[in-house]
């Protein structure tokens, strides 16, 4: 029965061709070995990859590198992830509270650039410095990074290995090898066995609202996530409340403030004074909402209360593994994602199953994904070996444990701000480093930040 699982799913996967973007003929559906145990690094798995973002990218590259077999599954006719923009929005359910809903993957408004310089954008072989595709601003549009991402792709022969239009819809564990089901429009659901699989997808698509807002579910005015936000155009002449206070809320709400009425910023903080924000004549920085009413009264924790036609929630995103069918080795709590061995490797499932991209709000973060990726395929190559199933797992209740007595909270497992120590430990495992120019600009940006976080962009200085 298992070999004829095998022959019919190599025989799928051959159906669907290179029309797909895929191998075509050249791909087989190789069966892993029983158990845990690491190959020889002379043999090469045959490894899914899902997701054509930075994270599946940079894997794909370094699996190949290491002479693997590698298939990227993307859902979209692009790479790039989060970085392709695209102006629909999912409009029938603005709150995102219907699972079966008709789901836009992109996040990016029309406007977006980067929060962070080119230098901190590129990877250790291929700079985004010396590369200018128009914009040669020290914190470019989407646009710009899209094409270094796709110019990657090309260099390093990623793109030759994705299967676009193909949605990941299933991985099993259960059988000791990974059965993954991918399904497009013209084939069809097709089921192939991996050897491993690493998890790309990315964290910008699931919406996080702040639905603990006392009345804000009897809210009978108009309400959004920052996911659905394109141009300001819709907030014409608004009342609007923004409740968030990271990088996306303060470039949204400075854009909407363009074109509303007024333009009322929330921070999850309950310690803000109610402010006028220098610079704006109709935007004002408060402290957390106390209480909607359902007649368009927004009441804030400062005292300060007014009328609103517009709620926009800019508070971020969950985790989302719809696909993944681990018996429970791996789940999200509160948007941690675990148990995971240094944010990559569940430690029930290690070393064939790996997450790249987990880790967020990080200065070095493109280097972050690169090393996370250099360590996942030399694990598969069993050039490094991974601690014990035991001892993984006290390394990663040893850290839960240390942010409970920090009082840090749950959701912020995997936000590693602007530290490196991790970066550190990724770097010492895979014997390449970060050059000190570039932690000296994160601490830099960091300073800046402090100083003028509504102007960083035009005041930041390399």
């Amino acid at each position: 029965m298992k070999e004829e699982r095998d022959r019919q799913s190599a025989a799928k996967a051959e159906a669907a061709g290179p029309a797909d973007g895929g191998h075509g003929g050249r791909m087989r559906a190789a069966v892993g070995s029983e158990g845990g145990g690491i190959k020889d690094d002379t043999d090469s798995l045959n490894v899914a990859v899902i997701g054509a973002g930075i994270s599946g990218l940079l894997t794909a590259r370094e699996l190949l590198r290491e002479k693997h077999r590698v298939t990227v599954f993307e859902k979209s006719d692009k790479l790039g992830g989060t970085w392709v923009y695209e102006p629909q929005v999912e409009e029938d359910d603005v709150l995102h509270l219907d699972p079966n809903r008709s789901i836009v993957h992109s996040s990016l408004y029309s406007s977006l650039r980067t929060n962070l310089p080119r230098p901190l954008m590129g990877f250790s072989d291929y700079s985004f410095e010396d590369k200018s595709y128009g914009d040669r601003r020290t914190f470019p549009g989407h646009d710009e990074v899209l094409k270094f991402l796709q110019d990657f792709a090309t260099e390093f022969g990623v793109t030759k290995v994705i299967r676009f239009k193909s949605e990941v819809v299933r991985v099993d564990s259960s059988d000791g090898v990974f059965v993954v089901e991918w399904r497009t429009m013209k084939v069809g659901t097709v089921a192939e066995v991996f050897d491993a699989v690493v998890v790309c997808n990315g964290h910008h698509t699931e919406p996080r609202v702040a639905d603990d807002v006392p009345g804000i579910k009897d809210w009978s005015r108009k309400q959004a996530h920052s996911h659905n936000y394109r141009v300001p155009d819709p907030y014409q002449d608004q009342v609007v409340v923004v409740i968030g206070n990271g990088p996306s809320a303060l470039d949204i709400s400075q854009e909407i403030a363009t074109v509303a009425k007024e333009v009322h910023l929330s921070s999850r903080s309950s310690n803000v004074k109610v402010s006028r924000l220098d610079g704006y004549k109709n935007m004002w920085q408060h402290s957390k909402i106390n209480h909607v009413y359902d007649d368009g009264k927004v009441v804030f924790q400062d005292g300060d209360s007014i009328e609103a036609d517009f709620i926009l929630h800019c508070t971020g995103y969950k985790f989302h593994f719809p696909f993944l069918s681990t018996n429970n080795n791996v789940h999200v709590d509160d948007n941690r994602v675990g148990p995971l061995y240094k944010h990559v490797f569940p430690p029930q499932l290690a070393p064939r199953l790996a997450f790249v991209g987990i880790t967020y709000n990080q200065g070095v973060l493109f280097r972050m994904l690169e090393l996370q990726s250099k360590w996942v395929a030399l694990v598969f190559s069993g050039k490094i070996l991974l601690p014990s199933e035991d001892e993984m797992l006290v390394d990663v209740y040893k850290y839960y444990q240390q942010m409970e007595e920090n009082g840090i909270p749950k959701r912020y497992t995997h936000t590693l701000d602007f530290k490196f120590e991790y970066v550190d430990w990724l770097a010492a495992q895979v014997g390449f480093g970060i050059e000190d120019r570039l932690k000296e600009i994160c601490r830099n940006l960091l300073r800046q930040f402090i100083l003028s976080p509504n102007d960083i962009r035009e005041e930041f200085r390399l």
